[in-house]
């Protein structure tokens, strides 16, 4: 438990930004889901709109310090080669 003034509000400040981050990281999985419903159905225009929406998403997140700049590259990529191998 927090004792001094200074941890209080480190606490306050730690519980909201969880919050925000939390908003944010489903946000995005929501955008990656949909790119991966797009591949399942085999539907290529779909899949490519649907990655170039989540894109930028990615990316805003790793600004935002929610994921790292490798991981959100790794997914980018592994999701458009997916993507271009959609006949």
């Amino acid at each position: 438990m927090a004792n001094t003034l200074q941890s209080k509000k480190r606490a306050r400040q730690n519980e909201r930004r969880f919050a925000v981050n939390k908003m944010r990281r489903s946000r995005i999985r929501t955008f990656l889901r949909k790119v991966e419903e797009a591949i399942a159905s085999g539907d290529k225009d779909a899949a490519q709109a649907a990655l170039r929406a989540a894109q930028p998403e990615l990316m805003r997140g790793v600004t935002k310090g929610v994921f790292h700049k490798n991981t959100a590259s790794r997914k980018v990529s592994r999701l458009a080669a997916r993507v271009k191998a959609l006949g």
